[in-house]
């Protein structure tokens, strides 16, 4: 069985409950960075406490003092109980480096971790660094090795992606189309395809033809190949690892069974 722990659920406030079952630390997707900036909060069930916070940066525009958010962020921790903070920030935005840099010392004289996506690992000596698990080219052990390398492995944590891309042949940006789980089992109902496994890419692909547009290689996950990357971090002393729960919550039995 796969250790659960070090293993986080990132949870939305809907499927709070049913993520509980699966005996993980919870992340609550439930926080934003608004204008100011000031932190903002969905509606949240009121006897939710512990398990770690995750905020994003959609809408924000990159302006304010980030001192006193940074004060709002801890306030929130201390009143729900959090022994965590996840930044899941898509942009790159100056003052939000700004605010990882205070919130660092902030959060680490409590003991408690920080998560950052790579782009902003330059901004903290500490917070642990996100690293994503779907790659279209390349080796999982030798990116992860490289990001070991590069911040230390104590540094570095998985952040779990449910791959499934259509890419088209040749793919010179290694950019794909995303799929939809009922997309991706349409195109294998309908093609029949030999559906192979890449120990290099650690996920399994299959390719086809289309009178269209030619040649179609489909790159997606399954429970083995994310147990087969948790188990390739954990090769490599990377222990922390965090699952989106609303990708992966048909597969989480399978995951840590």
């Amino acid at each position: 069985m796969l250790s659960k722990s070090n293993l986080i659920l990132a949870v939305p406030p809907t499927d709070m409950m049913a993520a509980q079952s699966h005996g993980l630390t919870l992340a609550h997707m439930a926080y934003r960075v608004g204008g100011g900036p000031h932190l903002f909060r969905a509606n949240l069930p009121v006897p939710v406490r512990g398990g770690f916070m995750v905020m994003d940066d959609s809408g924000f525009d990159g302006r304010g003092d980030p001192a006193p958010f940074c004060q709002e962020v801890v306030r929130e921790c201390v009143a729900r109980g959090y022994t965590g903070v996840i930044c899941d920030f898509d942009r790159h935005i100056p003052l939000l480096g700004q605010a990882i840099t205070a919130l660092s010392p902030l959060l680490s004289r409590r003991g408690w971790p920080l998560y950052i996506p790579e782009q902003y690992a330059n901004y903290s000596d500490s917070a642990k660094v996100l690293i994503p698990t779907a790659l279209s080219g390349g080796s999982l052990r030798v990116r992860l090795q490289e990001v070991a390398q590069r911040y230390g492995t104590g540094r570095v944590a998985l952040a779990v992606e449910r791959s499934a891309e259509d890419f088209f042949l040749p793919s010179p940006n290694g950019q794909g189309i995303h799929l939809s789980q009922e997309e991706l089992q349409r195109r294998i109902a309908e093609r029949g395809p030999v559906v192979f496994f890449s120990n290099e890419l650690c996920a399994h692909y299959f390719t086809y033809m289309n009178r269209q547009n030619g040649a179609h290689f489909i790159l997606f996950d399954d429970a083995a190949s994310i147990r087969k990357k948790l188990q390739i971090a954990r090769s490599l002393g990377i222990t922390d690892a965090l699952l989106p729960y609303p990708e992966v919550s048909d597969l989480l039995t399978s995951i840590l069974s």
